[in-house]
């Protein structure tokens, strides 16, 4: 019987390296660190015992159609052969809890079934390639599973080596070793055969162990980075329901700044004319009163979104409660505007489309803002023009009033307050553009422009040296 060889593998294989947490990716820890396998589970030990004890059931079947076959010329002892075949595979059993040990247990034991001329070598082959790949595979300290598969494959080499020695120094009868030119004896092709399988077996075991390795670590990379990922997911989404809770809070200040100045400048009025004209005072505050039930329902939706929790459904994609505000329902802007005695015009130019809800609410905001700008800073008997035009591939509001009921007074830098400010966020958001500025014959102009279909966020503000100076509600 032979040994197995070893394949002259090079030692500094980069699967023989302990494989690291790269840096700067994800499931990366912060400092790289030795990777290791979990441990052995009842399942696979169970497993691992199962087939130990059938390999040994194999290999008495084996060694006695040997022994039957009259294989070798002078077969070790039964009880030898048994105990022998007992250390080559029972230890198996425990292969992946003390790979090391097992594999120099069934090392020794190969040796010694070789010497004893126990008439099995299938089995017993495949025992010590299964010691050697789980080496490969389970040990976590790589410098160690190396050191031990490279002496276990020299001492077999070794022992290899001395049997070639004993054949060629007496071989069998009617054998000769020869190896001069063009000309190659049987048992000498015999011996060059049994090496070349020997290599490829050792080769094979290292091979194929270092592959168990490296895929159990990537399977257990890609886990974690799984586990990350539902995490970063998670957080995501908690920061998403964060961002649209941030948006409905600036929605709240724009219903509170345009329902409070209305409700200010009617309750003004009311109080002028309650000595004078009774009639048209009782309208001004009828005014008050609808637009305070007007702010308090719009509100009401506003807080009831901001206080629902994320499993609610609030939240990006989900049902917007202020979702029924958009452009068809700035003439209600235009009719409170003109309660609080503005002298407002409207008019639509062009046809009428669909536009995204979110664009359409972005401009009915605008609107608003622009409204209560110019009813605090150009006066209450202004006249403002509103214009909602359909152009072929965007909408465009725009606001402008004349300035005439006083002078547009500047604030000192830092006093103003959001309202410019979330219109460039809005039309941000929607990819339009923005301008907003003094009129050349006077007044102050707002003019915003979306597009009909989503594009990337290139919102182009055209600021002007007022711009910053324009307070807002």
């Amino acid at each position: 019987m032979s040994a197995p060889a070893t394949s002259g593998t090079s030692p500094a294989k980069a699967s023989d390296v302990t494989p690291e947490r790269p840096r700067g990716e994800l499931g990366a820890p912060s400092t790289p660190r030795p990777w290791q396998r979990p441990p052995i589970t009842r399942t696979q030990w169970h497993n691992d015992a199962f087939a130990s004890l059938a390999l040994f059931a194999v290999a008495l079947l084996s060694m006695a159609m040997h022994r039957a076959a009259q294989m070798l010329p002078e077969p070790a002892a039964p009880v030898i052969s048994v105990l022998t075949l007992a250390a080559v595979t029972l230890p198996l059993a425990w292969r992946r809890r003390y790979p090391t040990t097992v594999l120099i247990v069934l090392s020794a034991a190969f040796v010694v079934l070789g010497e004893a001329m126990v008439p099995e070598t299938l089995v017993t082959n495949i025992a010590l390639f299964l010691a050697l790949y789980t080496v490969g595979a389970w040990v976590s300290d790589r410098r160690r599973a190396l050191i031990v598969r490279l002496i276990v494959v020299a001492v077999m080499f070794s022992w290899l080596l001395v049997s070639f020695f004993r054949v060629a120094t007496d071989p069998p009868d009617g054998e000769t070793v020869d190896f001069g030119a063009g000309s190659l004896s049987p048992l000498a092709a015999f011996m060059l055969i049994q090496l070349f399988i020997n290599v490829l077996y050792f080769a094979g075991a290292i091979w194929f162990g270092n592959h168990a390795w490296k895929a159990a670590w990537d399977r257990d990379l890609l886990l974690q980075r799984a586990h990350e990922l539902q995490a970063e997911r998670a957080l995501v989404e908690a920061q998403a329901v964060t961002i649209e809770r941030m948006r409905l809070a600036r929605e709240l200040h724009d219903a509170v700044a345009h329902h409070i100045s209305l409700i200010g400048v009617q309750a003004a009025a009311a109080r002028t004319l309650l000595d004078r004209d009774t009639a048209r005072a009782v309208g001004a505050l009828e005014n008050v009163e609808q637009s305070a039930r007007n702010a308090i329902s719009e509100l009401q939706t506003l807080l009831g979104t901001l206080r629902a929790e994320p499993d609610d459904g609030v939240g990006p994609g989900s049902a917007d409660p202020v979702g029924s505000l958009g452009v068809e329902r700035i003439p209600d802007l235009i009719e409170d505007a003109r309660h609080g005695g503005l002298q407002v015009q409207y008019q639509v130019i062009g046809e009428p489309v669909p536009m995204r809800p979110l664009a359409s609410l972005n401009l009915y905001r605008i609107a608003q803002e622009a409204l209560t700008n110019a009813r605090k800073h150009a006066g209450n008997d202004a006249g403002v023009d509103v214009r909602l035009r359909y152009l072929p591939e965007a909408v465009e509001l725009e606001v402008a009033d004349d300035g005439a009921g006083r002078r547009r007074r500047p604030v000192r830098p830092g006093s103003g307050g959001l309202g410019l400010v979330g219109m460039r966020e809005r039309v941000g958001t929607d990819g339009g553009t923005l301008h907003v500025g003094p009129r050349r014959e006077g007044g102050f102009l707002v003019r915003a422009q979306v597009p009909l279909t989503p594009t990337a966020l290139t919102a182009d503000e055209h600021r002007s040296p007022d711009d910053e100076q324009e307070p807002s509600a």
